[in-house]
């Protein structure tokens, strides 16, 4: 078995699902704080401190917020997060993401981002607010894959999903991430990430 069908099989280990709101407070912050140094800066735009997660994790867990988990073993490796309107100065819906590092450009991240625009939908939602730092390429690569057009100011990238583009929503229901469905985010994902990548530095690409 090669090394690229032992991370595919890892991924097809998986379930995705909603968290059920006793289970969100431990879930989501054991998450948050496995994550390294650069993923945790990447996640809150600069390094916040255990104390922080704990309390970030908690107010999660209390003012609505939906987290869709990306689940192995009964841990939470990657997370997706729906915060709800009234917790932003716009009154807009914002989105996050966080995957743990030993489950990078495996596919985790689209599969997360496609089910959590499918439950905004659900919802009614018409849009929702993305933002992420500066240096987090591959995140700006994933919502720019989903339509976000971002833009970069005070170190942050701010983009806006226009939910009326994407697709409808497919009925509610826990995901079993399949080898295939691995496979094809992973690929998928890394297509965009390139091409957002040399659009960045000015390089054209057919």
């Amino acid at each position: 078995m090669s090394y690229q069908d032992v991370a595919v099989s890892t991924v097809a280990n998986g379930t995705v699902r909603t968290l059920s709101r006793h289970e969100e407070l431990p879930l989501l912050r054991d998450h948050l704080l496995r994550l390294d140094h650069q993923s945790r800066h990447d996640r809150f735009h600069g390094f916040m401190d255990d104390d922080f997660i704990g309390r970030y994790a908690a107010k999660c867990a209390s003012d609505g917020t939906l987290v869709i988990a990306y689940i192995v073993d009964g841990v939470v490796r990657g997370a997706a997060e729906l915060h709800p309107p009234g917790t932003s100065p716009d009154l807009q819906p914002e989105i996050a993401f966080s995957v743990e590092t030993s489950l990078r450009r495996k596919g985790v991240g689209s599969v997360l981002f496609k089910k959590l625009i499918e439950v905004a939908q659900s919802k009614g939602y018409r849009a929702l607010r993305i933002t992420t730092g500066s240096q987090n390429d591959a995140m700006r690569a994933l919502a720019n894959k989903f339509g976000a057009n971002l833009t970069f100011r005070y170190g942050e990238s701010t983009g806006t999903i226009d939910l009326e583009e994407q697709p409808k929503p497919e009925p509610a229901r826990t995901l079993t991430i399949t080898p295939i469905d691995a496979a094809r985010a992973a690929i998928q994902f890394n297509r965009a990430y390139w091409k957002f990548f040399f659009r960045l530095y000015g390089w054209k690409i057919a």
